[in-house]
């Protein structure tokens, strides 16, 4: 039996690559909490997944002014080099803690592709989407010409039809800025690159990284708490949300990687630095996502329906 904490080695386990991450992979006891200190006691440099705070936090100021200049900057690959680039896939329930972990990825260096930020500009004023949804969803554009989410959510939250015909419109547009993301990446021979997709394992997209890292709280009393007490929430919006995403068990499940966010934010940051760490060192060797993706056709973009 696995212990529920360990030295994770991940997709290179038979090499024997050593990561210094305390990440909880695939067979993971639920109950058990990463203040559980116990499971620490052999393994005092492998850092314990966090608690959710805000990015700008003193605490994880705190964290991330312990990293060296090389965990704040990876290095980049060599001109010339044939190694790939790596694509990691961040992913994760809502109120999961994604979004701090993507912020830290970004504060050490990591390009990080934010799927919702890209829909966001997609529906602001100007906006390659707005046009295509107003025509497909009545009563959706806001005063400054851009797409409400609110009026929008009213459309789609439960009605399958309706999403699919959202998702036809909106997704082209997102591989769109994918594409220019992972071109951009390259051309700064950037190491290791990030796709945050909340419905990265609904969509399939799964297939379009190298490997995944779930982040979750393996409680969903606190994931439920953090939720409900944003502005606007509701049960009822929140279990139609939850409807329509992969249980958290089953996210856990099928993760090369997981961080645990029921813990200090400062733990957080110095987990997902060690990762980073750890798959840069690995230069490129499992890397072939990128390749895939420049092999296969691109989706039309024109955002039509």
């Amino acid at each position: 039996r696995r212990p529920a904490h360990f030295e994770l080695h991940a997709r290179d386990a038979m090499r024997r690559v050593p990561v210094l991450v305390q990440i909880q992979l695939r067979r993971t006891a639920p109950s058990c909490r990463c203040t559980c200190n116990s499971h620490l006691a052999k393994a005092t440099t492998v850092p314990r997944p966090l608690r959710r705070t805000p990015p700008a936090s003193a605490s994880l100021a705190r964290a991330l002014s312990v990293a060296s200049s090389s965990s704040r900057s990876p290095p980049l690959r060599p001109a010339g080099s044939t190694t790939a680039m790596f694509i990691l896939g961040l992913t994760g329930s809502i109120g999961m803690g994604k979004s701090s972990v993507a912020g830290v990825l970004l504060e050490i260096g990591v390009p990080v592709l934010d799927a919702d930020a890209v829909v966001h500009r997609l529906y602001a004023p100007g906006g390659a989407a707005v046009e295509p949804v107003r025509m497909a969803f009545a009563g959706v554009l806001t005063p400054e010409g851009g797409i409400s989410r609110p009026a929008l959510s009213k459309h789609v939250l439960g009605d399958d039809a309706a999403m699919k015909k959202l998702e036809d419109i909106v997704h082209p547009l997102v591989d769109a800025a994918r594409w220019e993301f992972l071109a951009q990446a390259e051309a700064q021979r950037q190491p290791l690159v990030v796709f945050d997709i909340p419905l990265l394992y609904e969509k399939g997209y799964e297939a379009t990284v190298d490997a995944v890292l779930v982040v979750s709280t393996g409680d969903a009393a606190v994931q439920r708490s953090r939720v409900l007490g944003r502005p606007g929430m509701t049960p009822e919006k929140l279990d139609a949300i939850m409807a329509r995403q992969l249980p958290d068990a089953d996210k856990r499940a099928r993760a090369d990687y997981i961080i645990n966010s029921n813990c200090p934010m400062q733990d957080t940051a110095q987990a997902v630095r060690a990762l980073v760490v750890k798959i840069n060192a690995a230069g490129g060797a499992d890397a072939t996502a990128y390749d895939k993706l420049k092999g296969e056709p691109r989706a039309d973009n024109s955002g039509k329906a």
